[in-house]
């Protein structure tokens, strides 16, 4: 509804003293185009739509508040919301089949009858429920609470009062009210995702040693060290993020600056979805959540931004139990024996008889009996192993983000942090109005500190620790227990003074590396091994990050629009390394042929002469961007990093090491033959513009996707699905997603852009199920209309009243 410019004040006025005052206005309300005119009584908020379909939530009080947000989220995402749900309450079997593969958007579980034993497990053993009970800090404020009990009405609310009309869940008997417990349930399971979470199916399938079981094999220390270097080291592949907050020392006008841009899954669960949260006089913040979470993840308020990156602290260790020859659900713990204790669960199957299956639990946490298929953990008549998850006891995370809503500066967000002690598996970047930034990597890890890991490592830990941050600690020793430092809010975890900080930096930057060069010019040391390492190699896109901040910092008079040409630079680090030596051995091999894998020869002349035209983008419009992406896949992976370059890697030059690449390999001429004949056979010219090669098909039309995957270095990062026969990447899997530049210009209202990048909606009925990512194809953002002034001259405003019935 468009509101004409003479009653603008007179409504704002009325919304910011009481919101549920507001009269319902809006011939449409934000489903289906209809206008809400729900009963009195009950929770109740008002939404404000703007472009894009960006709501603008306005409460009295945090019960309504998440009222109006699970109303606006269930809007645009009801299918993907009730899949969740339908995870957390242990039902996937009973809905889709016990033996299809999960959705693993809330746990790593290989099958929907895994993650279904998983969860009736917590439900079983009223995990949430006593995490619930827990008195703030250890448990979660009254805030929170009211937030997840209004999040799951507003939920509910919208289901009863709209009709679906998204496909993936139209007339589905899985779609049904959801209680504050699922809401919490929920929050449990993103807590635990790189703890319990990733290990589901070796906690589910752990099975005690009987007479006519054959005897597992040990695992070799050195394989296990290679699988847990990968397993932790490969996060930032699937889910990763870059953040920079720019202090006023860099900047225009001596304020700080953000940008933040977050990879994440472009479908399913750990979607982002982008909104405003008021209650007048109280909290005032925009950003982007977590679907399912009645809080704000990633944004910013009139005085401060904040971004996340997933950090490379472990946040799991694991006990090497010593178990009782005679029963091997007994274990000793200083000579005395311990029982396991044995949870049997139940999970209904479509089409099917119940399934029960125990699982066995220690002093410890479960026993697992892998992490992932490439690293066993056998249960042997001697051995067993237990896993820790500290985050197990965490439901912290919604208070940690309430607090940086309202905080006023970057000491407000790290007094959040020392406070609540919330975030599992996340960094923190941020910066504020008066030109301070933070880094932090703040976040909850078991208490492993290196002289307990010396001290207590089994003969598998003393080899683990070292290459991955893993500790596998002696559980038959009680004085291998992790112990509680005093500023902890739980026992076993490390205090707040232990995390590695950064503030008041000229730059602070994050690109999945550990917290050592968040500043290349002043490096963090000193922090235990299981935050993660120092004085080692950086991925190619923290070098090419680091390269790009720390000359924007060192130009200085940095703006909003220089974040925002920094986004889509899409330069490609690797390319800048390897590009120009990669074209003249190309130029050089004999016959200008060279032998593809299968041993054809292969006529490489054309691609010596596109990748020595490329640009060194990966701009939708770059010719032999994709030419070089494939040849670089290839080559790395068939040719060990090792060898890979002439000049090594130096910790006295971290940033510019290592390079000269390394053509005489074998696998260099391999490599370009395969990735020439694969695009010859796909019928894709080697000069092709990307875009026409990488994109998604939304409703129907193809939409040119840039940027670039994890190897190639780019800031801009997406992971595309390659499929040659549909005409190369036709899909994204995840990538840049919520994103945001902030800055502040000494008004009461911040300068930010931001973008969705796959949009607010998955439901392809609706307006914005594709339309920021079309902005995002062409490289352009959405202005924020944070200000009261800003959001009712919105030429697309509706403002809209929800209510319970």
């Amino acid at each position: 509804m468009r509101i004409r410019s003479r009653r603008l004040v007179a409504v704002a006025a009325a919304l910011l003293t009481a919101a549920t005052a507001l009269p319902a206005a809006a011939a449409d309300g934000p489903a289906r185009g209809r206008h809400e005119r729900p009963s009195h009584g009950g929770l109740s908020a008002v939404i404000r739509y703007t472009e894009y379909g960006i709501p603008h939530i306005v409460a009295k009080d945090y019960a309504n508040l998440g009222f109006g947000t699970g109303w606006a989220q269930a809007a645009d995402q009801v299918c993907t919301l009730a899949d969740g749900f339908v995870t957390v309450r242990g039902e996937r079997s009973r809905f889709f089949g016990a033996d299809a593969v999960s959705d693993r958007s809330l746990s790593s579980a290989g099958t929907n009858l895994s993650s279904d034993l998983y969860f009736q497990g917590v439900r079983r053993a009223g995990t949430v429920e006593k995490l619930l009970a827990e008195p703030a800090p250890r448990g979660p404020s009254r805030e929170s609470k009211e937030l997840m009990r209004g999040f799951a009405a507003g939920y509910n609310a919208w289901l009863e009062q709209n009709r679906i009309t998204d496909p993936a869940c139209r007339d589905a008997a899985w779609v049904r009210p959801v209680t504050a417990l699922d809401v919490a349930v929920r929050g449990f399971a993103l807590s635990v995702l790189g703890g319990q979470g990733r290990a589901v199916d070796g906690i589910t399938a752990a099975r005690p040693p009987g007479d006519s079981t054959a005897p597992a094999p040990e695992p070799g220390a050195d394989a296990i060290a290679d699988a847990a270097r990968e397993l932790f080291a490969s996060d930032d592949a699937d889910m990763g993020s870059n953040a920079v907050a720019f202090s006023g020392r860099t900047t225009a006008n001596g304020r700080g600056l953000l940008l933040g841009n977050p990879h994440y899954p472009w479908h399913g669960g750990r979607r982002f979805w982008q909104s405003q949260q008021t209650i007048p006089g109280r909290l005032n913040v925009a950003g982007g959540s977590l679907l399912g979470s009645a809080t704000i993840s990633i944004g910013h308020n009139a005085h401060v931004a904040w971004s996340h990156t997933v950090a490379t602290g472990v946040t799991l260790n694991l006990h090497q139990l010593k178990l009782d020859p005679a029963d091997p659900t007994v274990y000793l713990v200083d000579g005395r024996r311990e029982r396991m204790t044995k949870r049997s669960v139940t999970v209904p199957v479509r089409n099917g008889a119940p399934v029960t299956k125990t699982q066995w639990w220690t002093r410890y946490g479960p026993v697992v009996t892998s992490l992932g298929a490439s690293l066993p953990l056998p249960w042997t008549s001697a051995t067993a192993y237990a896993l820790n998850d500290p985050n197990a006891a965490n439901l912290r995370a919604a208070d940690t983000a309430l607090g940086f809503s309202r905080a006023r500066g970057t000491d407000d967000v790290l007094d959040s942090l020392r406070r609540t002690q919330g975030l599992p598996w996340v960094n923190t970047i941020a910066a504020d109005s008066r030109g301070h930034t933070l880094f932090t990597q703040s976040q909850v890890l078991p208490r492993i500190t290196d002289e307990l890991a010396e001290r207590c490592s089994t003969a598998l830990g003393k080899v683990t620790y070292p290459s991955s941050g893993l500790a596998v600690l002696d559980g038959s020793r009680g004085e291998c227990a992790l112990g509680r430092d005093r500023d902890a809010v739980q026992p076993g975890i490390f205090g707040p003074s232990r995390m590695p900080t950064l503030r008041d930096a000229p730059y602070a930057e994050n690109s999945n590396n550990s917290a050592w060069l968040a500043n290349a010019d002043r490096p963090l040391t000193g922090y235990e091994r299981v935050f993660g390492d120092v004085g080692t190699q950086r991925s190619m896109r923290t070098r090419g990050a680091i390269e790009d901040v720390a000359a924007m910092a060192d130009r200085g008079g940095l703006t909003v629009a220089d974040l925002q040409r920094q986004q889509f630079a899409n330069r490609v680090p690797a390319g800048d390394l390897a590009a120009d030596d990669a074209a003249r051995a190309c130029a050089e091999l004999p016959g200008g042929t060279a032998t593809d894998t299968d041993g054809r020869s292969v006529d490489v002349r054309e691609a010596c002469e596109v990748l020595a035209d490329w640009d060194r983008t990966v701009d939708t419009g770059s010719r032999g961007a994709l030419l070089f992406d494939r040849f670089w896949r290839a080559l790395t992976k068939t040719v060990p990093a090792g060898q890979l370059w002439k000049v090594p890697f130096s910790p006295s030059d971290p940033v510019g090491t290592p390079h000269t690449l390394n053509t005489g390999v074998p696998g260099f001429a391999t490599a370009l033959a395969d990735a020439v004949g694969e695009l010859r056979a796909a019928g894709i010219p080697l000069d092709s513009r990307l875009g026409e090669h990488q994109f998604v098909v939304r409703n129907g039309k193809r939409i040119a996707v840039g940027g670039g995957t994890e190897s190639l270095g780019v800031w801009n990062k997406i992971e595309p699905v390659w499929d040659p026969a549909g005409g190369g990447y036709t899909e994204v899997t995840t990538g840049s997603s919520y994103i945001q530049a902030v800055g502040w210009d000494g008004s009461r209202c911040p300068v930010a852009r931001t973008l969705l990048t796959y949009s607010q909606s998955s439901n392809p009925a609706s307006p914005h199920h594709a339309d920021q990512t079309r902005l995002f194809s062409g490289e352009r953002w959405v202005t924020s209309r944070f200000c009261e002034r800003d959001i009712w001259s919105s030429p697309d405003l509706r403002v809209v009243r929800v209510r319970e019935r």
